[in-house]
């Protein structure tokens, strides 16, 4: 169930920064959104039985692997005195600011090297992993959104898929952060701060008092948090809140009061 939460937190919050790094068109405003939905899934790729480690086959398998082992040897490494004797494998490396930022770098560094196509190919696979966690509507929205874009862009749409190489890396670091601020309000909380000690841990788990801790997959979750973010995430996108108002004027007030 979380993997579903992560995603569409994943998308709002896409949504709500793109207009921030000057996406206002709706079209680019998805791409963001996609591309973040789907890398607020990646940070679990360090659990062998996640979304992000079956979505490739053999080669997402093997990439969890490396980032399982490469995180518990880091853990070893930088544990502090008091940190749990654990492998350090899932909530570990790929569960900080740290992997964030710099997948986030390397995002922007190949689309920016690699041009249309790199960007492309990113959103690609966050719209994989995106798809794979929400469900086949996320196809939809997209192939919506690439219709829109081929209709609004002109006679060369590549060219103004060029233009977002480096934005790319913002939504991909954007999708991992927002994956760790939804662990760290779970019971097991997420030690995103590393490397910074506190009391003690390199590998401090940062989480809400108990009270407000969350259980994945429960009521809270199911009935409360997702239904809320589903909400918002149509109301994020441009020009939906303002076709809502519209739709609800034209439909139920008389045209007499809409004047006055």
């Amino acid at each position: 169930m979380m993997g579903r939460t992560h995603a569409l937190t994943g998308w709002c919050a896409g949504l709500g920064v793109a207009q921030f790094v000057g996406l206002t068109s709706i079209e680019q405003a998805v791409l963001f959104a996609v591309t973040t939905s789907g890398f607020a899934l990646l940070p679990d790729l360090d659990h062998p039985h996640a979304r992000a480690s079956k979505l490739l086959g053999p080669l997402s398998r093997a990439l969890s692997w490396l980032l399982r082992h490469a995180s518990a040897l880091i853990y070893q490494i930088t544990k502090g005195p008091r940190d749990e004797r654990r492998r350090g494998t899932h909530r570990h490396l790929s569960h900080t600011i740290l992997f964030a930022v710099g997948l986030g770098f390397a995002a922007s560094a190949g689309t920016e090297a690699g041009g249309p196509y790199a960007v492309a190919a990113v959103a690609v696979l966050g719209l994989l992993l995106a798809e794979d966690a929400l469900g086949d509507w996320m196809l939809v929205v997209t192939a919506v959104g690439v219709v829109w874009w081929l209709r609004v862009a002109g006679p060369d749409p590549l060219a103004e898929l060029g233009h977002m190489s480096g934005i790319m890396g913002i939504a991909v670091a954007v999708g991992c952060f927002t994956h760790c601020l939804g662990d760290a309000l779970t019971e097991s909380g997420c030690p995103f701060l590393f490397p910074i000690p506190i009391a003690g841990e390199t590998w401090y788990e940062l989480r809400p008092p108990r009270p407000l801790r969350l259980r994945t997959g429960k009521r809270v979750e199911r009935l409360v948090i997702f239904p809320l973010f589903a909400i918002l995430g149509l109301l994020l996108i441009p020009g939906a809140w303002q076709f809502g108002v519209d739709f609800v004027t034209r439909m139920f007030v008389p045209p007499a009061t809409a004047a006055q």
